[in-house]
Order: structure tokens, then sequence, then C-alpha cells
């Protein structure tokens, strides 16, 4: 395949999977990838993690053995489906080999699709903002749904800064990275850095979680999904900052390790600098803590400004594809 067909099935593909994000959404739980992942880590975690009785908890932070024995099994079952799935990527993209590139584009779209999600994340983050104008325990209940922290004690600030966090988390784990890792290793890298996002969200806590310990379990998760997210939190913080016409400083270095998260705090860092906000975690960071204090019209805005970089990020790799085209 030369450069020129490659570079077209790349561009036809990812205008295809946009286009269904767009207008169709998401596909149905039951032919959903990352569902599936879900079902199959839910099945494993349940081998791997011990269970959080006080003894259990009590041999967590004292046996070496059972620390080792929950982490191999965590690494085992991560890697088994790590090398399953990238098989069948490579094997299907292989066949794929065999239809003319605008087929290939075509089913390369649909396939990548499930993958990424901007339209559902967007919408569930402006409805944030819509059941707090209705009270203060509705926003808390829409945003549950968002996070995984305890929100029954947030004010609305606290709840509009935790729906802007994640928005801009998840526009790395959930849109730039999931779209970089396509155009970079194409549909096997795609689903490999999908697994791994999936994996650090369900094993990659410390201490207890759904009544399992997962401190060494989810380790080999929570490592992996750091190492493949690193380029694309820089890249998603480095296209909010171009989609208003700025170059990002060292204030962005410093916020962003400022967080515990090796990734999170580079969008996160962005976005509050970008809109000039405080965004906290409270008890563990506080980002630009002399920005403003979130208010109704921040959410909105926070969301424009993802959008932005979104089409900014589109408007790069089209160049450069164009430019591979070319040359």
């Amino acid at each position: 395949m030369s450069t020129s067909e490659h570079a077209q099935i790349l561009a036809l593909a990812l205008l295809v999977g946009w286009l269904i994000d767009l207008y169709f959404g998401e596909p149905k739980a039951a032919w959903h990838p990352v569902v599936w992942m879900g079902h199959y880590l839910n099945f494993c975690g349940k081998l791997s993690a011990p269970l959080a009785a006080p003894e259990a908890l009590e041999l967590e932070s004292s046996s070496v053995k059972r620390k080792m024995l929950a982490f191999f099994l965590g690494a085992f079952f991560w890697l088994l489906a790590a090398i399953v799935l990238v098989g069948i990527a490579w094997k299907l993209q292989q066949a794929l080999g065999a239809l003319a590139w605008y087929w290939q584009g075509i089913i390369l779209g649909f396939l990548l699709k499930p993958l990424f999600s901007w339209g559902m994340l967007r919408d569930e983050v402006l409805a944030v903002e819509l059941a707090l104008q209705d009270s203060l325990d509705a926003g808390r209940q829409q945003l549950a749904r968002l996070v995984s922290r305890d929100v029954r004690q947030l004010q609305a600030h606290e709840v509009r800064e935790s729906a802007i966090e994640t928005l801009a988390e998840n526009l790395n784990d959930s849109v730039i990275s999931v779209l970089f890792w396509f155009v970079l290793a194409g549909l096997p890298g795609v689903l490999l850095y999908r697994f791994a996002n999936t994996a650090d969200a369900m094993w990659g806590y410390r201490g207890e979680r759904g009544g399992r310990v997962w401190t060494w379990a989810g380790k080999w998760a929570a490592h992996a999904d750091d190492i493949l997210s690193w380029p694309g939190a820089r890249l998603t913080a480095f296209m909010m900052y171009l989609s208003v016409a700025r170059m990002p400083n060292c204030q962005l270095w410093r916020e962003a390790g400022v967080t515990t998260s090796p990734n999170g705090g580079w969008p996160m860092g962005a976005m509050a600098l970008l809109l000039n906000i405080r965004l906290s975690k409270p008890g563990v960071y506080v980002l630009h803590a002399k920005g403003l204090e979130v208010d109704h019209q921040h959410i909105d805005l926070a969301v424009q400004l993802c959008e932005r970089a979104i089409c900014v990020w589109f408007l790069c790799v089209g160049v450069l594809l164009l430019l591979s085209a070319w040359y």
C-alpha cells in the first residue's frame, strides 16, 4: 500500500467515525466493544483482587506473597486480553487490505466509532448544569454518572468543577488519545489503548473499591494506561492552547504537576488556566488557585473550548495526511 493510499484510508475513516458520532451516537450496549471489555474486566477482577474483608486488608498490607499474587494475576489477565485484541485487530486490518481503499476507510470508520466518544461526553457534562438549574441534589445525581468520587457533600460550584475536570480529562481519554493511537498504529493501536484506558478506569485504584482491594491487582493496568496516555494528555493540552491562539508556558507545567496523575493534570490544568477558573478535588489538589470560582456559564465555555481543540486536532491531522499523500 502506498503512503498516499494509506493517508486516504485514515482520512476517510476519521471522517466516517466522526460523522457517526455526530449524527448517531453510541451503539447499543450489546454491540459495544468497550462494554465487552468491561464484562471481561469485571469477571477477571474478581479473580485478581482480594475481597476487602478486614483480614484481607490486613494481609494486603503485610503479605508480600499476596501482593505479588494479586499483581501477577492482574498483569496476566491484562496481557492476555491485550494480545488477543491486538491479534484480532491486526488480522482484521490485514483482511480489509484486499478491498478498495474507500471500502477500507468506510469499514475502519465504523469500527473506530465505538472506541471514541465526544457526543455522549459533551451531552452528559452539559446535563450537569441543566440538572443544577432544578436543584443541587439533581446536579449531584447527574454528576455521579460521570465520576467515581463521593458527590453527596459537594456544593454547586464543586459539582461544576468536577464536571469540568471530567470533561477535560476525558477529552484526552475518550477522544484525542483514541484518535492519536488510531492515526499512529491503526486498529490494533486504538483497540489496545481503549482496553488499557478501560482497565485503568475499572482496576486502577489504591485501596478498597467495590468491595475489593485493588492496590496491587490494578497496578499493572494503572501504569500501562499512564504510559499509553502520556503523549495524548500533552497533545490535548497543546490543542486546547492552539485553539485560542496561545502557546503553553511554565505555568501549565506547574499546574500539571499538582495532580497525583501524571497525565490528568495536563488537560485539566490547561482548562483551568485558559478559562481562568479554579478547579479542585477536595483534600487532593487545587488547580489555578487564583482563578475565578466556577459558576453557571463555565461548563458551556469548557465544552466550547474542547470543541475548538478537537477542530484544531482534525485540522492538524488533515494537513499532515495531505502532506504525506503528496510526498
